[in-house]
């Protein structure tokens, strides 16, 4: 009994440590890199392709083959035979005749226009596209999970700061209550104050409702199942981070063409397409094949043994065969007008993907820069408000100032707060992504 309530206490433990695991940023990305499912299933792919690989190598090599025929006829109302065996008559009656063949075959593609080597050349090429289109979703991946571990702790922040208001609304109320005791202050204004600290309860609530979306949204990402609690850790984001050198936009994208999957993909896809070229090409190549084979049979109703029957029909066989086409109804000519067309569309598509990643870039950079500077703007007008809000709370204790003017500036605070929030994390998101695409692992 002692054991199984040990054992309970040390499953109750594990089960409490797990639920209250935050995960970091590198063990999100590392977690959704081991287990996403599309992530594994384009790994599938890949091993598929270079199954093909494999596959076209082998079609180098002959083909070899045995094969066998039996057969049994029945006759009837067969006639008596009458041979002479050994210097003497023999008579043979069967109405039952049995008979066998065997030989092993072997074909080999000698030359067909080189498209046996250019099929390895596709196969492989398919692999490498395979292994690209795994790379890209593991970067969309990885851009994902980032975005959205910001917006939480974005929303932590927001939280902290919601409810840091709420305090300052429920001492401000208390305070007004005090004062509606000794008349210093009309019911009406403690009656907007109540409405105030409603109001900003709603607030931290939607606040709230949001962190728990975006965390919901990434444990989705993540494929976490179960009714655990999910949460992630706040790390301390200094102002050194969020004020960080920002790369030029040239030097990310010349060093962006040379390593995002996308662009490898395109680049690959035109080498594909004019070697799908030369391949359509070889269709007004001869072909030159060489089959053998290796043959043999043996029959019942007669007087020598299975051995020597062989013996006998043994066969050998040899040739070589060339086929020139002539006219194939214009199919290898539309094949290489298709495969050209094919070829300028990926040159076109390399165009595309080149120009929008040049614009991805592009916005990061700006995004970067606008929300650095905002940073700083804001991070001014969060001290000069929350030095005016404490004041005017201060003249409003007094009498000094009335309950429009206290809410003016507490909602004045709150909104240079949220600015300052969103333009730290706007920074913080774009230098990632600007690095990330520079080669960099993620991290902020």
């Amino acid at each position: 009994m002692k054991k199984k309530s040990t054992l309970l206490v040390l499953f109750l433990l594990v089960m409490s440590a797990h639920a209250q695991k935050k995960w970091t940023l590198q063990e999100c990305i590392d977690y959704a890199l081991a287990n996403n499912i599309t992530l594994q299933q384009n790994k599938i792919t890949s091993a598929q392709r270079g199954l093909d690989v494999e596959a076209s190598k082998a079609a180098l090599f002959p083909n070899v083959n045995f094969n066998t025929n039996q057969s049994v006829s029945y006759r009837p109302f067969s006639e008596t035979t009458t041979s002479l065996t050994n210097g003497s008559m023999t008579s043979t009656s069967s109405a039952v005749n049995y008979n066998g063949n065997y030989g092993v075959s072997a074909a080999w593609t000698i030359w067909n226009g080189n498209r046996n080597r250019n099929n390895i050349k596709s196969s492989e090429m398919n692999k490498q596209l395979s292994d690209l289109q795994t790379e890209q979703t593991a970067n969309s991946i990885q851009e994902q999970i980032t975005q959205l571990y910001i917006q939480i702790l974005y929303q932590k922040e927001a939280v902290k700061v919601d409810s840091e208001i709420i305090k300052q609304s429920i001492i401000q109320l208390d305070r007004a209550n005090e004062m509606l005791k000794v008349g210093s202050i009309a019911k009406v204004d403690v009656a907007q104050l109540e409405a105030q600290v409603t109001q900003d309860q709603y607030t931290l609530i939607r606040t709230k409702s949001q962190l728990e979306n975006y965390k919901l949204q990434l444990k989705q990402l993540l494929e976490i199942h179960g009714d655990d609690d999910f949460d992630v850790t706040a790390p301390e984001v200094s102002d050194k981070a969020v004020l960080a050198a920002i790369p030029s936009k040239s030097s990310v994208y010349e060093t962006a063409l040379n390593i995002r999957p996308e662009i490898q993909t395109n680049k690959l896809n035109i080498d594909a397409a004019k070697l799908d070229e030369k391949i359509a090409k070889s269709g007004y190549l001869p072909t030159i094949s060489m089959n053998a084979s290796v043959s043999s049979s043996n029959s019942s109703g007669r007087n020598t043994n299975f051995g020597k029957q062989l013996k006998k029909n043994w066969s050998n066989s040899m040739g070589i065969t060339i086929s020139v086409p002539i006219f194939d109804q214009k199919q290898t000519k539309t094949a290489i007008s298709k495969a050209k067309l094919n070829t300028q569309n990926s040159e076109l598509e390399l165009l595309s993907t080149q120009k929008r990643l040049y614009s991805e870039i592009e916005n990061y950079w700006l995004d970067a820069t606008t929300a650095q500077q905002q940073y700083i703007s804001a991070k001014s007008n969060v001290a000069s408000m929350k030095e005016s809000y404490e004041l005017v709370s201060e003249q409003f204790k007094l009498g000094l100032k009335n309950i429009v003017e206290l809410t003016t500036g507490k909602n004045n605070l709150l909104s240079a707060q949220q600015q300052m929030l969103q333009s730290k994390y706007t920074a913080l998101y774009n230098i990632s992504m600007l690095h990330f695409y520079e080669g960099q692992k993620i991290k902020l």
